[in-house]
């Protein structure tokens, strides 16, 4: 049993009852079922919530008010609370700052320019016993790694979950902001993952190497469209599954095109040339990078995935113990369906659209070579797609990549394919 006694709002009450987790979907974060108040109105909605630690103190307070008190910690060693919540509503060239105390009265707010030097003449007064917190927006690292070395902590909101959470129909940066503070002064900011900074490092040029090759993809197609201009000029030559290899370049010399054309294709082939060294001196920044990378020799051991694709999982992962299961990494890749539920029926639809999108794509991505070098996941395949389609085949192998990938990392080892005798007794256990 837990027991507390306290004022707020004007009322005198007194709370003795056991707690009862659960994890609403809407917050992201562990409380309590409704306390009973014993006071002289006995009103409702009296909330309490604490972190999953044991030692650390429970958070109370009236939903009707954001007036917030924190009872005596449970034991000795509890988590260290804070005087100052600093929201900030992060732009390119400006930032929108408020600082509340506890009782949620604003100590100061305005417009800041985004220079290290502005923002740490704000928060400078408030930075003993201060804590701050930004949305995850376009480039939130420059914001939050200046604001992480002024303060004790510096919170990263998951932006969809904070406009569920306080949606208004007037937006503007002060509301935004004094949104944010109240949300982190009551303990209810939805958090989003801070990776680490060699994983910001690799995404950056994992994602330059992704960005050249799209490009060089489109080069590409742009060369195809004009040859294919020529239908009987390129009936002359041997069709070349690789236009761009040693003889698909001398057809696209040899081939009799408009002098406007003939301009077209050369600029281009320059182009391409140019990207394929973009390509590799990216290559080679992300093996430098990544060398001596234990997790990424691990994955490489996974059916379908290569150097690239461990490098780009490892680096979206970032900390495997984030996840307890696989459902919760699934989650994260948005490798899950849709599920809409009412009146006890169930009904499943397609994967959902949030979640790591990169994540999701390397995966998927790995499906075709996965299934054409492990014959267990070919046979699962090959049944899935006869009952349900190549799509939902596709996805569905890539749900169980995943699954071995957070195995591999996990337990840290490598992937052991099922010999003949394994996999022809799964299949007798299936049946049965």
């Amino acid at each position: 049993m837990i027991g507390c006694s306290s004022k707020i709002v004007g009322l005198n009450f007194s709370i003795e009852r056991d707690f009862d987790w659960f994890l609403p979907a809407s917050f992201g974060m562990k409380m309590s079922a409704i306390a009973k108040l014993v006071g002289p109105n006995e009103p409702d909605n009296f909330l309490c919530t604490r972190p999953s630690e044991i030692n650390a103190p429970a958070r109370w307070w009236y939903s009707g008010d954001v007036e917030v008190f924190r009872n005596q910690s449970l034991q000795e060693g509890a988590s260290m609370s804070y005087k100052y919540h600093i929201g900030v509503d992060y732009h390119k060239k400006y930032s929108f700052m408020v600082v509340k105390d506890e009782q949620g009265k604003v100590l100061r707010s305005g417009q800041v320019p985004n220079q290290k030097k502005y923002v740490e003449k704000f928060v400078e007064p408030f930075a003993a016993g201060g804590h701050a917190v930004i949305e995850a927006t376009r480039n939130w690292v420059v914001m939050h790694d200046w604001l992480e070395e002024m303060l004790d902590e510096v919170q990263l909101a998951n932006p969809l979950k904070v406009k569920a959470i306080a949606e208004a129909k007037i937006k503007t940066d002060k509301i935004d902001s004094n949104v944010l503070s109240d949300l982190l002064r009551v303990d209810m900011i939805p958090r989003a993952h801070v990776p680490s900074l060699q994983a910001r490092n690799m995404r950056t040029v994992l994602r330059e190497r992704m960005f050249f090759v799209r490009l060089r993809t489109m080069v590409k197609n742009r060369i195809h469209t004009i040859f294919d201009r020529y239908p009987e000029e390129t009936k002359k030559f041997k069709p070349q599954t690789d236009l761009f290899g040693k003889e698909g370049r001398e057809q696209l010399k040899a081939v009799t095109v408009s002098q406007t054309d003939r301009i077209l294709i050369d600029r281009e082939l320059e182009l391409l040339d140019r990207l394929n060294e973009f390509i590799k001196q990216s290559e080679s920044t992300i093996k430098e990078q990544s060398r001596g990378n234990e997790n990424v020799t691990r994955l490489k051991t996974i059916p379908g995935i290569g150097e690239f694709l461990a490098r780009l999982i490892d680096a979206e992962i970032d900390d495997i113990n984030r996840f307890r299961v696989p459902k919760k990494l699934a989650c994260y890749a948005g490798l899950v369906p849709s599920t809409y539920s009412s009146g006890g029926k169930t009904f499943n639809g397609r994967i959902i659209k949030g979640g790591n999108k990169w994540l999701r794509w390397g995966f998927v991505e790995a499906v075709i070579p996965a299934v054409g070098c492990d014959d267990e996941l070919k046979e699962d395949y090959e049944r899935i797609k006869a009952k349900k389609g190549y799509n939902k085949a596709k996805v569905a192998i890539a749900r169980r990549l995943l699954t071995i990938a957070f195995h591999v990392l996990k337990e840290r080892r490598n992937f052991r394919p099922l010999n003949k005798h394994e996999r022809e007794l799964k299949k007798v256990l299936r049946s049965s």
